[in-house]
């Protein structure tokens, strides 16, 4: 039984790291779908990210994980939910809703896995359980982020009728990454880049056929979807993916989900950086009430039986 610590500095950093990452990830998207329609989006960075990963794991470790014994299926069935739930779906989902609705919309969404992952957490992950603290930390997070957006960012202002279901969709994301971050808790012990590998590669699987038919042989883009395109294979998906099975085995999926909060804040300061858009006057009073929210969530409590938990997914990295 190895102790999960989720208060390590290196979970911590990992977790503001994926944060800055993944609110990137809505301007590359962005840029992408300026050249590519959402199925072609989601299918190429998928293969980038698969390529990438899989070569990794061939090259330093044993490739990827075995089919001999009921354990190996077992993870493989994990693995098909993680590249299903974790990517493929969820990635068309956000690419097809932000052709369509605000980017406030599409970033509070996914301020609402942290809310979907406590119950699933405490019913379905061991020594994951829901108490007060926890309640009122996330709860206040979630303040923080509907704060940072505004609520004018829910108001239907475009005309749009497929507008309802784009929202809808981005709600659906959100909880395909809770789903996913259980499913990856819950997976018997299997090497990390084996087993993140293994994951962009079903996805990939999944999604290549799908954008070849709805959406055809994608054209030599412009430079400026191709940077998109390369951004979110490289980053949001092949590193981060590592990096968020990595916390996930050693902080839990509660502790992970609380990145979701970080992501609206860093897409809002990278679009007033780098495209020149304007800061909301609540930002600071949003960030405020965020990082206490991940304080009060994460408080420290004296070490009982009940903090130690199997450690599922093993890091064999050097």
């Amino acid at each position: 039984m190895t102790p999960q610590n989720p208060h390590s500095l290196l979970n911590w950093v990992f977790l503001i790291i994926l944060g800055v990452i993944w609110g990137g990830s809505f301007m590359g998207a962005k840029l992408a779908l300026t050249g590519f329609g959402p199925l072609t989006v989601s299918a190429l960075r998928l293969v980038i990210a698969s390529t990438l990963l899989v070569s990794f794991a061939y090259i330093f470790r044993n490739g990827l994980p075995k089919w001999k014994t009921a354990t190996d299926k077992r993870i493989w069935l994990h693995i098909l939910g993680m590249g299903l739930f974790t990517n493929a779906i969820p990635f068309t989902l956000l690419n097809w809703g932000q052709l369509r609705i605000s980017s406030g919309f599409a970033g509070i969404s996914m301020a609402v896995v942290p809310l979907l992952v406590l119950p699933l957490a405490h019913f379905l992950v061991a020594g994951d359980l829901m108490n007060r603290r926890k309640v009122l930390g996330f709860s206040i997070g979630f303040i923080g982020v509907v704060v940072l957006i505004g609520p004018r960012n829910f108001i239907d202002t475009s005309g749009d009728p497929l507008e309802p279901l784009a929202r809808l969709a981005c709600i659906g994301a959100a909880c395909c990454y809770a789903i996913g971050s259980i499913i990856t808790r819950r997976c018997p012990p299997v090497g990390l880049l084996s087993y993140s590998a293994a994951g962009l590669l079903v996805g990939t699987i999944g999604m290549v056929p799908v954008a070849l038919y709805f959406e055809g042989v994608p054209s030599i883009p412009d430079i400026q979807p191709a940077l998109g395109i390369l951004y979110l294979g490289l980053f949001p998906t092949s590193l981060a993916t590592i990096m968020l099975v990595n916390v996930i085995n050693k902080a839990g999926p509660s502790f992970m989900s609380l990145v979701n909060y970080q992501v609206p804040i860093w897409a809002i300061t990278f679009g007033a950086v780098f495209l020149g858009e304007e800061l909301p006057p609540s930002f600071l009073g949003a960030l405020v009430l965020i990082l206490i929210g991940l304080g009060v969530s994460q408080l420290k409590k004296p070490l009982s039986c009940g903090s130690h938990r199997r450690n599922n997914i093993t890091n064999n990295a050097p």
